[in-house]
Protein backbone atom coordinates (compact mmCIF):
# COMPACT_ATOMS: atom_id res chain seq x y z
CA UNK A 1 0.00 0.00 0.00
CA UNK A 2 1.29 3.70 -1.27
CA UNK A 3 0.31 6.64 0.72
CA UNK A 4 0.27 9.79 -0.91
CA UNK A 5 -0.82 12.14 1.63
CA UNK A 6 -0.16 15.70 0.77
CA UNK A 7 -1.00 17.20 4.51
CA UNK A 8 -2.44 15.38 7.26
CA UNK A 9 -6.68 15.83 7.72
CA UNK A 10 -7.23 16.76 11.25
CA UNK A 11 -4.17 15.11 12.23
CA UNK A 12 -5.17 11.31 12.73
CA UNK A 13 -8.37 11.33 12.73
CA UNK A 14 -9.34 10.85 9.03
CA UNK A 15 -5.89 8.67 8.48
CA UNK A 16 -7.79 6.31 11.34
CA UNK A 17 -11.28 7.03 9.62
CA UNK A 18 -9.21 5.36 6.48
CA UNK A 19 -7.54 2.25 8.09
CA UNK A 20 -11.12 1.49 9.26
CA UNK A 21 -12.77 1.92 5.91
CA UNK A 22 -10.01 -0.43 3.96
CA UNK A 23 -8.68 -3.49 4.82
CA UNK A 24 -5.16 -3.93 3.97
CA UNK A 25 -3.64 -6.33 1.94
CA UNK A 26 -0.28 -7.80 2.01
CA UNK A 27 1.23 -7.53 -1.80
CA UNK A 28 4.98 -7.29 -3.17
CA UNK A 29 6.20 -4.17 -2.92
CA UNK A 30 6.47 -3.76 -6.46
CA UNK A 31 2.98 -4.76 -6.83
CA UNK A 32 0.66 -1.72 -5.21
CA UNK A 33 -2.37 -2.93 -4.56
CA UNK A 34 -3.47 0.50 -3.05
CA UNK A 35 -2.18 3.55 -3.41
CA UNK A 36 -3.68 6.06 -1.40
CA UNK A 37 -4.31 9.85 -2.07
CA UNK A 38 -5.35 11.58 1.46
CA UNK A 39 -6.58 14.97 0.48
CA UNK A 40 -3.31 15.61 -2.55
CA UNK A 41 -6.17 16.55 -5.03
CA UNK A 42 -6.80 19.76 -3.14
CA UNK A 43 -3.52 20.69 -3.82
CA UNK A 44 -1.99 19.60 -7.00
CA UNK A 45 -2.18 22.43 -9.89
CA UNK A 46 -2.43 20.30 -12.61
CA UNK A 47 -4.41 17.45 -11.76
CA UNK A 48 -4.67 15.68 -14.90
CA UNK A 49 -1.22 15.75 -15.55
CA UNK A 50 -0.86 14.32 -12.10
CA UNK A 51 -3.62 11.20 -13.01
CA UNK A 52 -2.02 10.47 -16.21
CA UNK A 53 1.49 10.41 -14.79
CA UNK A 54 -0.13 8.15 -11.69
CA UNK A 55 -1.95 5.97 -14.16
CA UNK A 56 1.39 5.22 -16.04
CA UNK A 57 2.81 3.68 -12.94
CA UNK A 58 -0.64 1.58 -11.96
CA UNK A 59 -0.99 -2.07 -12.58
CA UNK A 60 -4.80 -3.44 -13.39
CA UNK A 61 -5.06 -4.88 -10.16
CA UNK A 62 -3.93 -1.26 -8.31
CA UNK A 63 -6.77 0.47 -6.79
CA UNK A 64 -6.96 4.21 -6.08
CA UNK A 65 -8.24 5.53 -2.93
CA UNK A 66 -9.06 8.90 -3.09
CA UNK A 67 -10.29 11.25 0.26
CA UNK A 68 -11.81 14.47 -0.02
CA UNK A 69 -13.76 17.57 1.59
CA UNK A 70 -17.34 18.49 0.26
CA UNK A 71 -17.50 21.60 -0.69
CA UNK A 72 -20.38 22.20 1.12
CA UNK A 73 -17.77 22.13 3.99
CA UNK A 74 -15.68 24.86 2.29
CA UNK A 75 -17.20 27.98 3.78
CA UNK A 76 -16.96 25.71 7.41
CA UNK A 77 -13.37 24.94 7.03
CA UNK A 78 -12.38 28.42 6.61
CA UNK A 79 -14.38 29.65 9.31
CA UNK A 80 -12.25 27.01 11.58
CA UNK A 81 -9.13 28.37 10.06
CA UNK A 82 -10.06 32.22 10.80
CA UNK A 83 -10.92 31.21 14.08
CA UNK A 84 -7.68 29.02 14.51
CA UNK A 85 -9.89 25.47 15.41
CA UNK A 86 -8.15 24.33 12.31
CA UNK A 87 -4.55 24.45 11.20
CA UNK A 88 -4.00 26.74 8.16
CA UNK A 89 -3.92 25.05 5.01
CA UNK A 90 -4.11 26.45 1.45
CA UNK A 91 -6.54 24.11 -0.59
CA UNK A 92 -6.69 25.52 -4.01
CA UNK A 93 -9.17 22.80 -5.50
CA UNK A 94 -12.50 22.38 -4.19
CA UNK A 95 -14.35 20.06 -6.81
CA UNK A 96 -17.52 18.26 -7.16
CA UNK A 97 -17.84 14.90 -7.66
CA UNK A 98 -18.67 15.14 -11.25
CA UNK A 99 -15.28 16.57 -11.52
CA UNK A 100 -13.21 14.18 -9.79
CA UNK A 101 -15.25 11.37 -12.04
CA UNK A 102 -14.67 13.43 -14.97
CA UNK A 103 -11.06 13.86 -14.65
CA UNK A 104 -10.41 10.40 -13.45
CA UNK A 105 -12.30 9.48 -16.78
CA UNK A 106 -9.94 11.69 -18.57
CA UNK A 107 -7.02 9.87 -17.45
CA UNK A 108 -8.41 6.41 -18.06
CA UNK A 109 -9.71 5.58 -14.84
CA UNK A 110 -12.85 3.98 -13.33
CA UNK A 111 -14.68 4.37 -10.40
CA UNK A 112 -15.69 1.12 -8.54
CA UNK A 113 -17.03 2.63 -5.65
CA UNK A 114 -17.73 6.19 -3.68
CA UNK A 115 -18.49 6.64 0.01
CA UNK A 116 -19.42 9.34 2.07
CA UNK A 117 -18.41 9.51 6.00
CA UNK A 118 -17.97 12.03 8.86
CA UNK A 119 -20.76 14.68 9.60
CA UNK A 120 -18.97 16.06 13.27
CA UNK A 121 -15.28 15.90 12.61
CA UNK A 122 -14.29 16.84 15.95
CA UNK A 123 -14.13 14.65 19.22
CA UNK A 124 -17.27 14.85 21.22
CA UNK A 125 -17.60 12.20 23.69
CA UNK A 126 -20.29 9.34 22.66
CA UNK A 127 -22.55 12.02 20.16
CA UNK A 128 -19.50 11.96 17.69
CA UNK A 129 -19.00 8.61 17.18
CA UNK A 130 -22.73 7.67 17.12
CA UNK A 131 -23.34 10.21 14.66
CA UNK A 132 -20.31 9.45 12.35
CA UNK A 133 -21.02 5.76 12.98
CA UNK A 134 -24.86 5.15 12.55
CA UNK A 135 -25.92 8.35 11.49
CA UNK A 136 -23.76 9.90 8.31
CA UNK A 137 -23.89 6.43 6.15
CA UNK A 138 -27.84 6.58 6.37
CA UNK A 139 -29.59 8.40 3.05
CA UNK A 140 -29.92 12.04 3.78
CA UNK A 141 -27.49 12.34 6.17
CA UNK A 142 -24.89 11.42 3.99
CA UNK A 143 -25.28 14.76 2.00
CA UNK A 144 -23.93 16.73 4.97
CA UNK A 145 -20.90 14.22 5.01
CA UNK A 146 -17.50 16.22 4.85
CA UNK A 147 -15.49 13.20 3.98
CA UNK A 148 -15.92 11.73 0.18
CA UNK A 149 -14.32 8.49 -0.33
CA UNK A 150 -13.16 7.31 -3.74
CA UNK A 151 -11.91 4.30 -5.33
CA UNK A 152 -11.09 4.32 -8.86
CA UNK A 153 -8.79 1.36 -10.83
CA UNK A 154 -7.31 2.21 -14.06
CA UNK A 155 -8.33 1.08 -17.50
CA UNK A 156 -5.54 -1.43 -18.67
CA UNK A 157 -5.74 -3.59 -21.31
CA UNK A 158 -5.51 -7.14 -20.77
CA UNK A 159 -2.58 -9.66 -22.18
CA UNK A 160 -3.99 -10.73 -25.29
CA UNK A 161 -3.57 -14.00 -23.85
CA UNK A 162 -5.83 -17.51 -23.69
CA UNK A 163 -7.42 -17.82 -20.04
CA UNK A 164 -9.32 -21.11 -19.14
CA UNK A 165 -11.92 -21.72 -16.81
CA UNK A 166 -12.77 -24.10 -14.42
CA UNK A 167 -17.05 -24.52 -14.12
CA UNK A 168 -17.76 -25.31 -10.65
CA UNK A 169 -21.29 -27.10 -10.00
CA UNK A 170 -22.96 -27.76 -6.66
CA UNK A 171 -24.95 -30.91 -7.08
CA UNK A 172 -27.45 -32.19 -4.50
CA UNK A 173 -30.40 -34.02 -5.75
CA UNK A 174 -29.54 -33.30 -9.39
CA UNK A 175 -29.12 -36.67 -10.78
CA UNK A 176 -31.30 -36.26 -13.85
CA UNK A 177 -29.31 -32.93 -14.91
CA UNK A 178 -25.92 -33.91 -14.29
CA UNK A 179 -25.30 -34.96 -18.49
CA UNK A 180 -27.47 -32.51 -19.66
CA UNK A 181 -24.64 -29.85 -17.75
CA UNK A 182 -22.04 -32.30 -19.67
CA UNK A 183 -23.43 -32.02 -22.91
CA UNK A 184 -24.78 -28.70 -23.05
CA UNK A 185 -21.39 -26.93 -21.34
CA UNK A 186 -19.97 -24.64 -24.40
CA UNK A 187 -16.42 -24.72 -24.95
CA UNK A 188 -14.49 -20.76 -23.37
CA UNK A 189 -10.84 -21.53 -22.97
CA UNK A 190 -8.66 -23.87 -24.68
CA UNK A 191 -8.48 -25.97 -21.51
CA UNK A 192 -11.51 -25.94 -19.83
CA UNK A 193 -12.09 -28.20 -16.78
CA UNK A 194 -16.03 -29.09 -15.25
CA UNK A 195 -16.14 -29.82 -11.44
CA UNK A 196 -18.78 -31.24 -10.16
CA UNK A 197 -19.05 -31.50 -5.92
CA UNK A 198 -21.61 -33.40 -4.79
CA UNK A 199 -23.92 -32.47 -1.32
CA UNK A 200 -25.25 -35.45 0.72
CA UNK A 201 -27.44 -36.27 -2.12
CA UNK A 202 -30.80 -38.69 -1.09
CA UNK A 203 -31.14 -39.79 -4.60
CA UNK A 204 -28.30 -41.36 -7.34
CA UNK A 205 -26.41 -38.08 -7.90
CA UNK A 206 -23.08 -39.25 -6.85
CA UNK A 207 -23.36 -42.45 -9.03
CA UNK A 208 -23.86 -40.79 -11.95
CA UNK A 209 -21.41 -37.96 -11.47
CA UNK A 210 -19.19 -41.10 -11.93
CA UNK A 211 -20.93 -42.76 -14.47
CA UNK A 212 -20.54 -39.50 -16.53
CA UNK A 213 -17.25 -38.58 -15.83
CA UNK A 214 -16.25 -42.57 -16.95
CA UNK A 215 -18.49 -41.95 -20.16
CA UNK A 216 -17.22 -38.39 -21.38
CA UNK A 217 -13.73 -37.97 -19.67
CA UNK A 218 -11.91 -38.49 -23.22
CA UNK A 219 -13.95 -35.61 -24.09
CA UNK A 220 -14.24 -33.23 -21.17
CA UNK A 221 -12.10 -32.46 -18.54
CA UNK A 222 -14.21 -33.73 -15.51
CA UNK A 223 -13.44 -33.67 -11.91
CA UNK A 224 -15.82 -34.63 -8.90
CA UNK A 225 -15.40 -35.24 -5.52
CA UNK A 226 -17.71 -34.89 -2.20
CA UNK A 227 -17.98 -32.33 0.02
CA UNK A 228 -17.34 -32.20 3.44
CA UNK A 229 -19.58 -30.30 5.35
CA UNK A 230 -22.73 -29.13 4.40
CA UNK A 231 -24.71 -25.99 2.33
CA UNK A 232 -24.03 -24.87 -1.25
CA UNK A 233 -21.06 -22.67 0.13
CA UNK A 234 -18.93 -25.53 1.43
CA UNK A 235 -19.37 -26.85 -2.12
CA UNK A 236 -18.58 -23.90 -3.72
CA UNK A 237 -15.39 -23.28 -1.32
CA UNK A 238 -14.06 -27.46 -2.27
CA UNK A 239 -14.55 -26.82 -5.77
CA UNK A 240 -12.18 -23.82 -5.73
CA UNK A 241 -9.88 -25.41 -4.07
CA UNK A 242 -9.33 -28.31 -6.98
CA UNK A 243 -9.95 -25.95 -9.50
CA UNK A 244 -6.48 -24.72 -11.60
CA UNK A 245 -7.54 -22.55 -14.52
CA UNK A 246 -7.32 -18.65 -14.71
CA UNK A 247 -11.02 -18.26 -14.46
CA UNK A 248 -13.47 -19.54 -11.54
CA UNK A 249 -17.15 -19.86 -12.55
CA UNK A 250 -20.69 -21.07 -10.40
CA UNK A 251 -23.13 -22.63 -12.31
CA UNK A 252 -26.08 -24.10 -10.43
CA UNK A 253 -27.29 -27.58 -11.34
CA UNK A 254 -30.52 -27.32 -11.34
CA UNK A 255 -29.82 -25.75 -14.89
CA UNK A 256 -32.39 -23.00 -14.24
CA UNK A 257 -29.48 -20.21 -15.66
CA UNK A 258 -28.80 -22.32 -19.36
CA UNK A 259 -25.10 -23.14 -19.47
CA UNK A 260 -25.23 -21.01 -22.53
CA UNK A 261 -25.05 -18.29 -20.79
CA UNK A 262 -21.46 -18.70 -19.63
CA UNK A 263 -19.78 -17.40 -22.51
CA UNK A 264 -21.06 -14.00 -21.39
CA UNK A 265 -19.16 -13.92 -18.64
CA UNK A 266 -15.75 -15.57 -19.92
CA UNK A 267 -15.92 -12.81 -22.16
CA UNK A 268 -16.49 -9.96 -19.73
CA UNK A 269 -13.99 -11.28 -17.51
CA UNK A 270 -11.03 -11.51 -20.26
CA UNK A 271 -11.80 -8.05 -21.79
CA UNK A 272 -10.97 -6.92 -18.20
CA UNK A 273 -15.21 -5.00 -18.09
CA UNK A 274 -14.91 -6.12 -14.80
CA UNK A 275 -13.42 -8.51 -12.36
CA UNK A 276 -16.22 -10.24 -10.17
CA UNK A 277 -18.94 -11.16 -12.62
CA UNK A 278 -22.76 -11.67 -11.34
CA UNK A 279 -25.86 -12.86 -12.94
CA UNK A 280 -28.71 -10.85 -13.10
CA UNK A 281 -31.99 -12.98 -13.78
CA UNK A 282 -34.32 -9.50 -13.19
CA UNK A 283 -33.67 -8.63 -17.13
CA UNK A 284 -35.27 -10.55 -19.12
CA UNK A 285 -38.78 -12.28 -19.05
CA UNK A 286 -38.75 -15.37 -16.72
CA UNK A 287 -41.09 -19.01 -17.82
CA UNK A 288 -44.06 -18.99 -15.95
CA UNK A 289 -43.26 -20.41 -12.99
CA UNK A 290 -39.20 -20.04 -12.22
CA UNK A 291 -39.38 -17.25 -9.85
CA UNK A 292 -42.76 -17.27 -7.75
CA UNK A 293 -44.05 -13.60 -6.47
CA UNK A 294 -42.46 -13.26 -3.33
CA UNK A 295 -39.31 -14.52 -4.19
CA UNK A 296 -38.86 -12.03 -6.62
CA UNK A 297 -39.94 -9.39 -3.81
CA UNK A 298 -37.61 -10.22 -1.82
CA UNK A 299 -34.61 -10.64 -4.71
CA UNK A 300 -35.71 -7.38 -5.22
CA UNK A 301 -35.83 -5.68 -2.22
CA UNK A 302 -31.97 -7.30 -1.17
CA UNK A 303 -30.51 -6.22 -4.16
CA UNK A 304 -31.62 -2.62 -3.21
CA UNK A 305 -30.05 -2.85 0.14
CA UNK A 306 -27.05 -4.53 -0.64
CA UNK A 307 -26.22 -2.29 -3.15
CA UNK A 308 -26.43 0.37 -0.70
CA UNK A 309 -24.24 -1.61 1.69
CA UNK A 310 -21.78 -2.38 -0.86
CA UNK A 311 -21.55 0.77 -2.75
CA UNK A 312 -21.67 -1.07 -6.16
CA UNK A 313 -25.02 -1.87 -7.71
CA UNK A 314 -26.73 -5.24 -7.90
CA UNK A 315 -29.92 -5.78 -9.33
CA UNK A 316 -29.77 -9.73 -8.34
CA UNK A 317 -27.38 -10.93 -5.48
CA UNK A 318 -29.48 -14.83 -5.52
CA UNK A 319 -28.12 -15.46 -8.95
CA UNK A 320 -25.73 -18.30 -8.68
CA UNK A 321 -23.86 -17.68 -11.57
CA UNK A 322 -20.90 -15.96 -10.85
CA UNK A 323 -17.24 -15.77 -12.12
CA UNK A 324 -14.00 -13.86 -10.79
CA UNK A 325 -10.38 -14.47 -11.82
CA UNK A 326 -8.60 -17.61 -9.43
CA UNK A 327 -6.28 -14.45 -8.13
CA UNK A 328 -8.37 -13.01 -6.92
CA UNK A 329 -10.36 -15.44 -5.25
CA UNK A 330 -6.87 -16.73 -3.63
CA UNK A 331 -6.94 -12.73 -2.18
CA UNK A 332 -10.74 -13.34 -1.16
CA UNK A 333 -10.08 -16.59 0.32
CA UNK A 334 -6.47 -15.05 2.48
CA UNK A 335 -8.63 -12.26 3.85
CA UNK A 336 -11.70 -14.16 4.74
CA UNK A 337 -11.32 -14.04 8.12
CA UNK A 338 -12.80 -10.32 8.14
CA UNK A 339 -16.39 -11.84 7.40
CA UNK A 340 -15.50 -15.23 8.26
CA UNK A 341 -17.80 -18.12 8.09
CA UNK A 342 -21.18 -16.80 8.00
CA UNK A 343 -22.64 -17.73 4.57
CA UNK A 344 -23.82 -21.13 4.07
CA UNK A 345 -25.34 -20.18 0.16
CA UNK A 346 -21.59 -19.27 -1.14
CA UNK A 347 -22.97 -16.00 -2.99
CA UNK A 348 -22.38 -13.59 -0.20
CA UNK A 349 -19.03 -14.87 0.86
CA UNK A 350 -17.65 -14.31 -2.78
CA UNK A 351 -20.32 -10.72 -3.33
CA UNK A 352 -19.19 -9.10 0.37
CA UNK A 353 -15.37 -10.33 -0.22
CA UNK A 354 -15.29 -8.91 -3.91
CA UNK A 355 -16.65 -5.72 -2.56
CA UNK A 356 -14.43 -5.62 0.15
CA UNK A 357 -11.41 -6.12 -2.61
CA UNK A 358 -13.00 -3.14 -4.22
CA UNK A 359 -12.87 -5.29 -7.33
CA UNK A 360 -14.91 -3.95 -10.18
CA UNK A 361 -18.49 -5.65 -9.97
CA UNK A 362 -20.52 -6.49 -13.17
CA UNK A 363 -23.80 -8.15 -13.69
CA UNK A 364 -24.63 -9.93 -16.63
CA UNK A 365 -28.47 -10.35 -17.83
CA UNK A 366 -28.95 -13.97 -18.30
CA UNK A 367 -32.39 -16.15 -19.15
CA UNK A 368 -34.10 -17.69 -15.79
CA UNK A 369 -35.76 -21.49 -17.07
CA UNK A 370 -38.24 -23.98 -15.10
CA UNK A 371 -36.71 -26.26 -13.24
CA UNK A 372 -37.24 -29.38 -15.28
CA UNK A 373 -35.82 -32.05 -12.24
CA UNK A 374 -36.63 -32.48 -8.89
CA UNK A 375 -37.27 -30.03 -6.63
CA UNK A 376 -35.67 -26.63 -5.37
CA UNK A 377 -33.58 -26.91 -2.18
CA UNK A 378 -34.18 -23.25 -1.43
CA UNK A 379 -37.05 -22.78 1.90
CA UNK A 380 -38.31 -19.65 1.14
CA UNK A 381 -38.80 -18.21 4.99
CA UNK A 382 -36.01 -19.80 6.67
CA UNK A 383 -33.53 -18.46 3.99
CA UNK A 384 -35.02 -15.52 3.97
CA UNK A 385 -34.40 -14.83 7.39
CA UNK A 386 -30.58 -15.55 7.13
CA UNK A 387 -30.50 -13.09 4.04
CA UNK A 388 -32.13 -10.70 6.17
CA UNK A 389 -29.64 -11.45 9.41
CA UNK A 390 -26.43 -11.61 6.58
CA UNK A 391 -27.79 -7.75 5.29
CA UNK A 392 -27.31 -6.49 8.95
CA UNK A 393 -23.94 -8.06 9.43
CA UNK A 394 -22.35 -6.72 6.27
CA UNK A 395 -24.00 -3.51 7.59
CA UNK A 396 -21.61 -3.52 10.65
CA UNK A 397 -18.58 -4.88 8.91
CA UNK A 398 -18.51 -2.37 5.58
CA UNK A 399 -20.95 0.52 5.96
CA UNK A 400 -21.74 0.96 9.51
CA UNK A 401 -17.81 1.29 10.74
Amino acid sequence: MINLEHKPWYKSYFYGLLQRYLSVYVRPKDDPRFIILNGTIHYERDLQNFFDDLHGRCLSSTRIIITYYSALWRPVLRLATFLHLRQKMAEENWISNEDVENILSLSDFEVVSRDMKVIIPVYIPLFSNLVNRYLAPLPFFRLFCIVNILVARPLKKRENKELSVSVVVPARNEAGNIENIIKRLPRMGPEDELIFVEGHSTDNTWPTIQAMQAKHGNTVSIKCARQDGTGKGDAVRKGFELASKDILMILDADLTVPPESLPFFYRAIKEGRGEFINGSRLVYPMEERSMQFLNMAANKFFAIAFSYVLGQRFKDTLCGTKAILREDYAMLAANRSYFGDFDPFGDFDLIFGAARLCLKIVEVPVRYKERTYGVTNIRRWKHGAMLFRMLIYASKKIKFI
